[in-house]
């Protein structure tokens, strides 16, 4: 199975931002790719919330979406659209959702997956971030089948809470998704060894399309798109920069592996310890 990565550095416009997506998808396509990936934020990153607010659409009224959903039924690819900030028309308040969505050949979505594990972190006192200021968690995990693969769905911060990788591969996943948006600081520290990690306790491939650069709103993002086989070895790595990369995954690997290290067999559930005094 032929994977592509989708590396960008998304700006502030949205259609520029539709454009970019659109000759990936086409790229991905000529180059013999069934599905392509695409990260976190793949329509807008713009930390001014009150100026993001303004270009922040439901899905119905998403131009990036609908763009890459006509682009995907022309090419006749998959498209694992890492996530889009889209309002929630089924919400109360005004929050928003970081929601990752699978769109088929013809352009339909077969899958939707809204973030989790929300990134609420001060790295330093120049360096914090509030998602949930902003943004509406999900509460539920979502494994979709796309072309011959089962393909579980999370994006970034995600990455570093285990059970939710745990919970996919135990429902059947062979594809591990964290599209992301890592700081460089994070991304220099943590950004392979845990995605090596998932790949390795889940005996599955992970593959990790990532935002790249200095943006226009001034954040840099870490780069190095990455996928990693289930015996945790790094296929490819796109560095820093922008474009489209390949991949050959063969899916009969991670049977290989699960018999070898029948992890998600032996794991066994236990009570939560006690101090003992």
């Amino acid at each position: 199975m032929r994977v592509a990565l989708a590396q960008t550095c998304t700006g502030l416009d949205p259609e520029q931002n539709a454009n970019t997506l659109c000759s990936g998808i086409s790229e991905a396509a000529a180059g013999g790719a069934e599905i392509l990936f695409t990260p976190e934020m793949s329509g807008l990153i713009d930390r001014n919330r009150s100026r993001a607010a303004s270009k922040i659409r439901t899905e119905s009224g998403d131009m990036v979406l609908s763009a890459v959903q006509k682009q995907a039924a022309h090419c006749g690819i998959w498209v694992a659209l890492g996530s889009l900030a889209l309002r929630n028309e089924q919400r109360d308040d005004d929050k928003w959702v970081n929601r990752s969505l699978l769109i088929d050949p013809d352009g339909l979505i077969v899958a939707r997956y809204d973030k989790i594990h929300l990134f609420d972190v001060d790295l330093d006192a120049e360096d914090s971030w509030r998602e949930s200021a902003a943004y509406a968690s999900g509460d539920k995990a979502v494994l979709a089948r796309a072309g011959g693969a089962s393909i579980g769905l999370s994006i970034c911060y995600d990455v570093r809470f285990s059970r939710l990788y745990a919970a996919l591969a135990k429902h059947g996943a062979d594809i591990l998704t964290v599209p992301a948006a890592f700081t460089v600081p994070t991304g220099k520290a943590h950004w392979e060894v845990l995605l090596r990690a998932r790949a390795i306790e889940s005996a599955a491939f992970v593959v990790a399309a990532a935002q790249c650069g200095t943006h226009e709103d001034s954040r840099r993002t870490y780069g190095h798109s990455l996928v990693v086989d289930p015996w945790g070895r790094v296929l490819l790595d796109m560095g820093e920069e922008i474009g489209v990369g390949f991949c050959d995954i063969n899916l009969k690997d991670i049977e290989e592996v699960r018999q070898k290290l029948p992890v998600l067999k032996n794991r066994r559930d236990f009570a939560d310890p006690e101090l003992l005094k």
